[in-house]
């Protein structure tokens, strides 16, 4: 089992000394991301995207720690985007994108492959180009040579990861400028506001048994985690997390949302990592277990719930037969009790969607950093992935 070090998450000092980069710093800016991306769309003239026509269709590309950018614009323009939105991480672009159609192109960096590949072809096929990512980079000379919409982002962040809201809210002033998704500057400014809320709840001078996000990371720390969405919106949210335990923390996590992940997340329930499925030696077992003779303590299954903000969901479009959503929840949440899995319930805040995704989102983040630091590892460096780099570049 890891071992958490709870007196590293109550000392600011050695917060800072393990958190080289300043992760925890970058995430508390995310309120001050999206302030100025607003001006900075605005600057670049995002409302020019397309000619401020709406164009045939919308294809957005990100990956890595930018992927979740695709998920969010996804979930928010299906129930009413007028014109098909989809989704890609790398090229081929699709062959029917044409002068009709517009391509969003996300790279911190300006220099990730995937989108860089299916901006450039976009350019060369005429279509519409919004590209988001450093200045002078790569990504926005191909905007240029495009013609496109190019929003410069802040180079001052460690990682994509915690970057997100840089990234985001010039794609969903675009989207919202087109009528794709009803989002515009006044809920920007909102999810800002909680974003600020959601730094100070968290910030590291906060004991570990008040700040929601070590509690988390706390608990976390002791368990194999499944993050779960109790819907579309929150199961974006719950991949994002598991990409956060994964990318940040090391922690191999899976995500799911429901209605469709209920049976493989509770046919865990009977394995081998819950109360149900224990030989005598998890945290749930023979409390005379010797370690030294059985084995030490296997580790045990957690889910992480999160849920959306009741007073605000919609009404379910589910047919009358099915399960409705908070009801499902509940019962996933309890059949995980009695199989003696740690469960854990996070309400999303904020009546806009993208002030729901907004909540959850920057808890876990923190959660994800603070088990990072918490276990002695630097969130934003991992020797494996450097060596990865350079064994592929």
């Amino acid at each position: 089992m890891p071992h958490l070090d709870e007196d590293v998450l109550d000392s600011a000092d050695a917060l800072e000394r393990l958190d080289s980069r300043g992760s925890l710093r970058a995430l508390a800016t995310s309120g001050a991301q999206v302030r100025r991306a607003i001006v900075a769309a605005r600057e670049a003239g995002v409302d020019r995207v397309a000619g401020g026509d709406r164009p045939r269709s919308v294809l957005v590309a990100s990956l890595g720690g930018s992927a979740v950018v695709c998920d969010v614009l996804d979930v928010l323009a299906e129930p009413g985007s007028p014109v098909p939105l989809t989704t890609r991480r790398e090229a081929p672009l699709p062959g029917w994108i044409g002068p009709l159609d517009l391509v969003i192109a996300v790279s911190q960096s300006g220099r990730a492959a995937g989108p860089l590949a299916l901006a450039a072809e976009a350019a060369r096929r005429g279509a519409s180009l919004l590209t988001v990512g450093a200045p002078d980079s790569p990504l926005a000379d191909v905007c240029a040579r495009g013609r496109g919409v190019h929003v410069d982002i802040a180079t001052d962040v460690p990682t994509s990861r915690a970057a997100l809201w840089s990234m985001l809210t010039p794609v969903l002033l675009a989207a919202d400028g087109l009528g794709l998704i009803d989002c515009p500057e006044a809920v920007l400014e909102r999810v800002a506001d909680l974003l600020d809320g959601r730094a100070e709840e968290c910030r590291p001078s906060s004991e570990s048994f008040v700040n929601p996000a070590k509690v988390l990371a706390v608990g976390l720390a002791e368990t194999v985690p499944v993050v779960l969405g109790d819907g579309a919106l929150t199961g974006v949210a719950a991949g994002r997390a598991a990409a956060m335990l994964a990318r940040t923390a090391r922690m191999p996590a899976t995500s799911g949302a429901l209605p469709d992940a209920a049976a493989q997340v509770v046919a865990c329930f009977d394995g081998p990592f819950s109360g149900a499925g224990d030989t005598g030696r998890g945290s749930g077992g023979d409390i005379f277990a010797d370690p030294f003779l059985d084995g030490p303590p296997a580790p045990q299954l957690g889910l992480l719930l999160l849920r959306d903000n009741p007073d605000v969901t919609p009404p379910s479009s589910l047919p009358p037969t099915a399960v409705p959503p908070a009801q499902l929840a509940d019962a996933v949440a309890e059949s995980a009790r009695e199989a003696g899995v740690k469960v854990w319930e996070v309400e999303a805040t904020g009546a806009h969607p993208i002030e729901r995704l907004a909540s959850l989102i920057a808890l876990t983040d923190y959660a994800a950093t603070y088990l990072a630091l918490g276990l002695g590892l630097d969130p934003a460096v991992s020797r494996h992935v450097t060596e990865l780099r350079d064994r592929t570049s």
